[in-house]
């Protein structure tokens, strides 16, 4: 029979588990190791104003996920307003309104921001081409004046703009910049010069982010676009070109940050701190909506998130004991007990698991030699023997506690069932094999269970499995080449000493 499909399938499993969990790296930044941090700042937005007394409608533009920042969570404190969040081509932003409000009102709205260098800009659409621009004089003459100079100094849109923005800075400035600035102010002054040249521009807002700051404000950037659709963003005081790394825009489009009906003396203040926090948590707030290609266990409530943590390392057990088994040739009891049982050292600890497993079993054995002289059928046979090892475990439990030895409680976590089977396998290879025998798989299913405890409880290994579930079919097509080994195991190789001696 043709092995093709076999490997076929086994490198589809590897090829699709490395893709999937390369990408849920790459584009979910879910890290590697545990223990990572990320940076993460909480922005606080404070709106004031005086309400005249009757219904109130307060709009406000939101950050969104941008170059540099991704939303983590977002929180509002409104007594009394009803809220909204918008999304539309403007951009987001979050509308508080009320029947009746009365003197000074004060809204909150906080954000989480997570610093992720890798993210990647939003598209956005260049603004509507503005309507024909008109100067009054003399400005229409200084206008012309300063957009000349910055095209014969500059070769495209970009460069156009950072020369004519210096045209306006510092010692540079002419006659006709000096002119210009008194009658308009310096940002809408640029944009409407730019929009003048045929280039498409705008006013963003935008918060510089330090560490500890409070009653901040917003700072205007001069967004400019080029004919292809690609934008940078200009500094209208220097002409610096480039968006700082601790720039956060705030809003989009052409929208004002804050409107208020209903009230005046309106202002929006901001207060910022950064930290920061465990990368899995940050992460984990980020994959709230999972995709088929960001399938996630975070989605999950925290208790099954919990169970699934343990779960998802039966695999890497199974693994251990396929090697153990297939490469090695360690014998066990059982195929799968030393997993169950590295399950139940998690629980315990390694040394109190081994202490309490040998007890347990030792004592097992002998009720259960007892138990052969009865002549008892199978079934009800092991039905004793489950009962045996509750009680048992029930007994050691309170002894333990009257103690004071509180680890011996953990004895309870022993899968109970499993115990019982392996009284029973072994209590007949006693009979059948004898001693020796039951010593080889006894020792053997101890030394796979504490290797595959040793690899299920690596913190590496946990937090891999737990964020990646695309490992899982990784290690499935390694344990199917594995079961497709017929050659011969390391402990076999004994068979050929008598050769190497002659």
């Amino acid at each position: 029979m043709s092995r093709v499909p076999f490997y076929l399938l086994v490198g589809v499993l590897l090829l699709t588990g490395i893709a999937v969990t390369i990408y849920r790296h790459v584009a979910f930044e879910v890290p590697w190791a545990p223990g990572e941090q990320r940076q993460v700042w909480e922005v606080e937005a404070q709106v004031n104003f005086i309400a005249d007394g009757g219904p109130a409608k307060v709009s406000l533009a939101l950050p969104s996920n941008q170059q540099g920042f991704r939303v983590l969570t977002e929180n509002t404190a409104s007594s009394g307003f009803g809220l909204s969040f918008l999304d539309d081509e403007e951009g987001r932003r979050a509308q508080w309104a009320t029947r009746d409000a009365k003197g000074s009102q004060q809204l909150y709205y906080s954000v989480q921001l997570l610093v992720a260098p890798e993210a990647a800009p939003p598209d956005i659409e260049p603004p509507s081409p503005a309507p024909d621009i008109s100067w009054e004089r003399p400005y229409d003459t200084a206008a012309e004046g300063a957009i000349s100079r910055a095209y014969r100094q500059s070769a495209d849109a970009f460069t156009f703009a950072r020369e004519l923005v210096r045209a306006f800075s510092g010692d540079r400035q002419d006659e006709n910049a000096r002119l210009l600035l008194t009658q308009f102010d310096r940002p809408s002054l640029l944009v409407r010069l730019l929009n003048q040249a045929d280039i498409a521009a705008r006013e963003i807002n935008g918060l510089m982010l330090e560490d500890g700051r409070r009653r901040q404000t917003l700072t205007t950037w001069i967004q400019v676009f080029n004919e292809e659709g690609d934008w940078v963003i200009i500094n209208p005081t220097n002409g610096e070109q480039g968006r700082p790394d601790n720039l956060l825009l705030w809003g989009a489009g052409d929208q004002a940050v804050l409107e208020v009906q209903g009230g005046s003396d309106s202002q929006v203040t901001f207060s910022m701190l950064q930290h920061n926090e465990p990368a899995s948590v940050a992460v984990r707030n980020q994959l709230a909506d999972d995709t088929l290609l960001n399938f996630s266990i975070h989605s999950l409530p925290l208790e099954e998130q919990s169970l699934f943590k343990t779960i998802l390392l039966i695999p890497i057990g199974a693994l251990v004991v396929v090697l153990l088994r297939v490469l090695v040739g360690i014998k066990t009891s059982g195929t799968f007990m030393p997993v169950l049982i590295a399950l139940a050292f998690i629980q315990t600890s390694l040394f109190t698991g081994l202490v309490g497993f040998l007890l347990v079993v030792a004592v097992g054995l002998v009720i259960r030699s007892y138990l052969s002289y009865l002549n008892l059928l199978l079934v009800a046979r092991v039905s004793a023997v489950i009962i045996t090892v509750i009680a048992i475990i029930s007994l050691f439990s309170v002894v333990a506690y009257r103690m004071g030895l509180n680890a011996g409680l953990t004895i309870t976590f022993f899968p109970m069932i499993i115990l019982s089977w392996t009284i029973e396998r072994m209590s007949i290879l006693w009979e059948e094999e004898g001693s020796k025998e039951v010593l080889i798989q006894g020792g053997g299913s101890l030394l796979t269970a504490i290797l595959a405890y040793l690899a299920m409880n690596n913190p590496w290994i946990r937090h891999i499995t737990f964020n990646f579930l695309g490992v899982q079919l990784i290690l499935m097509a390694f344990i199917l080449l594995l079961g497709n080994y017929t050659g011969y195991r390391l402990l076999e190789l004994r068979r050929f000493k008598p050769i190497t001696e002659d």
